[in-house]
């Protein structure tokens, strides 16, 4: 009688322990289960998307749908302009600036022998951006190239916001599920899919942040160019003073040469080897 009790209570044992290891894979299948079931699968409509989880089994005509997302625009511009004074034509770009509740993001002034260039990065207000534009067209200098671009990107910013929503979703059931995990497999393969999704859902916020300051803050590249031209005291030098610098750089160029040549005198020594070695192996040769 011990004998036979004996194998059928380590029997009894082994079914314990895989009715254990077998409850995470049945709450998993559950959660499958209960998604199924409130139709949780994206539907194949944005506004499907938008609606709440309560209100997923709701008709089509359902009054308590959610809105859809408001169109998102992006706004860019770049703008070149021609200005007599680049100092005074700033002054007027910083007044229109505060007009318009804009600011300056970058700027950089380059200075050459032929012109002046500053180029001012500009992020606006997305409503204030074409009056922007025409304040600059009208009443700071001679346009010589503008480009305006716009970029809807509803769709995706839609798309993102969705998943993001359904990713938030599944991490709450993964963290119901990882309180009641018995096995340390079972809460290790948990707390990795946690943070799989905590890093999908950080990217997905950064991307819709990076997409709201994009609409809401147009950005415009805006350079102010001047032209230098010859003063009139350079365009009256005589010939006499230009053959004078010309003497200048001449002996300049003459004075470079001769300290270049100068630093090759240990080559000038060996010249002078070269050819008595030379005629000597010569007069050598004859003999």
């Amino acid at each position: 009688m011990k004998k036979l009790f004996l194998p059928l209570f380590c029997l009894l044992l082994v079914n314990c322990k895989k009715n254990e290891n077998q409850s995470l894979n049945a709450s998993l299948v559950d959660v499958v289960q209960e998604d199924k079931a409130a139709n949780i699968p994206p539907p194949s409509t944005i506004s499907e998307k938008l609606m709440p989880d309560n209100k997923v089994g709701s008709t089509p005509d359902s009054p308590n749908k959610i809105d859809t997302i408001s169109k998102k625009i992006i706004k860019n511009g770049e703008m070149r302009i021609q200005v007599g004074d680049i100092k005074k034509a700033q002054n007027q770009v910083n007044e229109i600036l505060k007009k318009n509740k804009a600011y300056t993001q970058k700027e950089e002034f380059q200075n050459t022998d032929t012109d002046e260039n500053l180029d001012l990065i500009i992020r606006v207000p997305h409503k204030n951006f074409d009056a922007l534009v025409n304040s600059f067209s009208d009443g700071v200098g001679s346009v010589l190239s503008k480009n305006i671009s716009s970029n809807d990107v509803t769709e995706e910013y839609t798309d993102v916001s969705i998943k993001l929503a359904n990713k938030k979703i599944y991490l709450e059931k993964y963290r119901d599920m990882l309180k009641s995990a018995k096995t340390t497999k079972d809460i290790l393969e948990i707390q990795e899919n946690i943070r799989e999704l905590e890093d999908e859902i950080d990217v997905s916020e950064g991307k819709l942040r990076f997409i709201d300051d994009r609409v809401n803050y147009s950005t415009l590249n805006l350079s102010l160019y001047k032209e230098k031209v010859r003063s009139s005291a350079t365009s009256k030098i005589g010939f006499g003073s230009r053959f004078g610098n010309s003497l200048t750089e001449g002996w300049n160029s003459f004075v470079t040469f001769f300290l270049g040549a100068t630093s090759l005198w240990p080559f000038f020594l060996l010249i002078p080897l070269i050819i008595f070695g030379w005629r000597k192996w010569r007069a050598k040769r004859k003999k």
